[in-house]
């Protein structure tokens, strides 16, 4: 079964508001092992229902449903994918799967300087690594861990194995990195680094942290295009982030501002958790369980059914703007 044609297997992904899907973000663990005051401040929490993640198998039989359906991009991402031991196992068997042109990896980037060769030749094809401020010290008071030479040393490194473009996630915080514009921009003025902001976004067990914290994006959108940058065109498997480009820089930044007003109008990507369950969006429902139709190559039809019948139920947009945060505790247990 595992070289079937995957084409014309059923309907493509797309919602009641005739909005298309070709971005999978696949979480394949909860576990991280930093603990970023905006996500795990405490640390990974194993939860009392000991459900193990989804397997090689099982993945590979999510990534093959959703290639079948039009899906095009799959991010990989945690918790922190790389503590995975079958990490290279996972991407070699959906690397070469038929219609997925691009597979990503979100990281913390602590196994990048050992490891990021193994991963581009098992078949990942770009990188967004998570670094929230280019101070050590301040690094390490936001993740929790003493990391950030490690992690700067992993970024160049693969730019060496062949990468010829790395993004690079900042979560947006003030009194924590709102003051480092200046330094963000002279590191990514001669390198290929697409520099994104991500503007710090409410979950159940942050509300308090969230209040004092939070800035909006539009304000750095508003500086940004005072010093020359320009709004780049957006691609249709790319992501929520509005990109601008100097011509003096070559570089880019980022911008993923989820209290924009439009901002769930373009939206073209669906996640899986790390165990099982489909989420139509990241601040939304329960989920809908998909781990029984993942045992067998036989039920990728009785799959495909499932998930194009979740996703009519899709809404519109998400409430965050009215505060409303959903059921999400924190963003590790579905990739963010």
């Amino acid at each position: 079964m595992h070289n079937i044609p995957i084409r014309n297997l059923s309907a493509r992904l797309v919602d009641p508001f005739q909005r298309e899907y070709y971005y999978l973000r696949l979480s394949i663990t909860d576990v991280c092992n930093f603990r970023c005051n905006y996500c795990l401040p405490n640390g990974y929490q194993p939860h009392p229902e000991r459900d193990k993640f989804l397997n090689v198998d099982e993945i590979r039989r999510v990534v093959r449903a959703f290639a079948a359906m039009g899906t095009e991009k799959v991010r990989l991402t945690g918790g922190e994918p790389t503590l995975r031991k079958d990490f290279v196992e996972i991407v070699e068997n959906i690397a070469d799967m038929e219609n997925i042109h691009t597979l990503a990896l979100t990281t913390n980037g602590y196994r990048m300087a050992k490891d990021v060769a193994a991963w581009r030749k098992a078949g990942i094809t770009s990188i967004n690594v998570s670094v929230d401020s280019l101070n050590s010290r301040q690094f390490h008071r936001i993740t929790g861990e003493d990391k950030f030479d490690d992690v700067m040393r992993g970024i160049e490194r693969a730019f060496d194995v062949g990468y010829q473009k790395i993004k690079i996630n900042s979560v947006l915080m003030k009194d924590y990195n709102d003051g480092e514009l200046a330094q963000f921009l002279a590191w990514i003025k001669h390198r290929p680094i697409q520099m994104r902001f991500i503007e710090l976004m409410q979950t159940g067990e942050m509300d308090h942290f969230f209040q004092r914290h939070h800035l909006s994006g539009q304000l750095l959108a508003d500086k940004l295009v005072q010093q020359g940058w320009q709004l780049q065109p957006k691609g249709r498997t790319d992501g929520p982030a509005k990109v601008f480009s100097h011509p003096d820089y070559q570089g880019e930044i980022g911008l993923i501002m989820p209290y924009e007003k439009h901002f769930c109008t373009s939206c073209n990507r669906l996640r899986v958790s790390a165990k099982g369950k489909l989420h139509l969006c990241l601040f939304g429902e329960e989920g809908t369980d998909i781990r029984d139709l993942l045992q067998s190559d036989n039920q990728q039809l009785l799959l495909q059914a499932r998930l194009f019948a979740a996703l009519q139920g899709k809404r519109e947009h998400h409430y965050l703007h009215q505060g409303d945060s959903g059921v999400r505790t924190n963003l590790a247990s579905i990739g963010g």
